[in-house]
């Protein structure tokens, strides 16, 4: 038996892969994403190692990919074909992001630094390199105005740094556990944490001591999203998805399935009228937001779904995935 699982996580490293499903909506007026289906399954198969963080270009067309293996890889998105592979970090990289404009991405690695890439360069070239973390950099995200990069890490930090000049904005401290997911709000004003003490912060980047503290979890805080109506989601690994109206510091829904499973990933339609999530196991649920229920479930891949994304038009949805068989 202990051979066994030792052939599982050889054979786990050599073929870790991305997919990308083509959802069709239906024609139900209240719940038009209850008839999404997978249509079209795309592998991206050429990572050394296990892939941690997958974004998509604006415009569709590419998709970034990070991985265990130290490197970044370039997708065309319609093929599947590699358009580019990044290097320069000196370990792992945890996470990745490209910019809305669409001509920059950002990755976060174990070896403490983020890097800014020019998306729109043949070859793709690195930027900026940004230091002043100390540990492990575990998330990346862009405003929408693509002017700021916020990043968290392992040292309980979150720094804000301006993209146009690789400097740091503003240092977000209040965090007792490594922060692992952060994202923007539609209006670049606002940026939310979450992090290994169960926690959810909302930071005004305009009002220093303004932060709203969000409870509820009992598990670390794996992906925190915001629609374009104002909710923040939040998903955990105490198997539960949380909903909150952030200005008000309240609940709406508490999402969970019929099984415990870590949520890795969660994705606002582009409308904000439903939410994408995924969790350990094959399946990525869709919830409606008008009252919190799971009106679909997509499947196929044929192990754990790693993250979840739509695309501005909610005609795609990408998911990771690590297969063996």
């Amino acid at each position: 038996m202990e051979g066994e699982v030792r052939a599982v996580t050889v054979e786990t490293v050599r073929k870790q892969s991305w997919g990308v499903f083509e959802l069709r909506r239906g024609t139900m007026r209240r719940h038009a994403a209850a008839t999404l289906a997978a249509t079209d399954v795309r592998f991206y198969a050429r990572h050394q190692a296990e892939v941690n963080c997958c974004a998509l270009s604006r415009d569709c067309r590419s998709v970034l990919t990070c991985s265990d293996d130290g490197r970044l890889y370039l997708w065309d998105a319609g093929s599947a074909e590699l358009l580019a592979e990044l290097s320069g970090h000196a370990g792992p990289v945890k996470t990745c992001a490209v910019s809305p404009c669409g001509h920059l991405c950002a990755s976060g690695s174990l070896d403490a630094t983020v890097r800014i890439w020019d998306a729109a360069a043949a070859p793709v070239t690195c930027l900026r390199v940004l230091t002043g973390h100390k540990k492990s950099v575990e998330t990346v995200s862009f405003s929408p105005d693509s002017r700021w990069l916020v990043s968290g890490s392992w040292d309980q930090s979150a720094v804000v740094w301006e993209v146009q000049t690789g400097q740091a904005f503003r240092e977000l401290r209040g965090h007792t556990g490594a922060i692992q997911s952060s994202a923007f709000a539609e209006d670049s004003q606002y940026v939310a944490t979450g992090a290994w003490d169960y926690m959810v912060k909302v930071w005004n980047l305009l009002v220093e001591d303004e932060v709203v503290t969000l409870e509820g979890h009992s598990g670390n805080i794996a992906s925190v999203c915001f629609s374009v109506v104002g909710m923040l989601a939040s998903g955990s690994w105490d198997s539960s998805v949380r909903v909150w109206l952030p200005e008000k510091g309240v609940c709406l829904f508490v999402l969970t399935g019929p099984t415990r499973a870590w949520v890795r990933s969660l994705a606002f339609s582009r409308d904000g009228l439903v939410l994408a999530s995924a969790a350990e196991g094959d399946l990525i649920r869709i919830w409606d937001m008008s009252d919190g229920k799971c009106i679909n479930c997509l499947q196929g891949h044929k192990d754990t779904a790693y993250g979840c994304i739509f695309s501005p038009s909610g005609a795609l949805l990408t998911s990771g995935s690590a297969e063996w068989d």
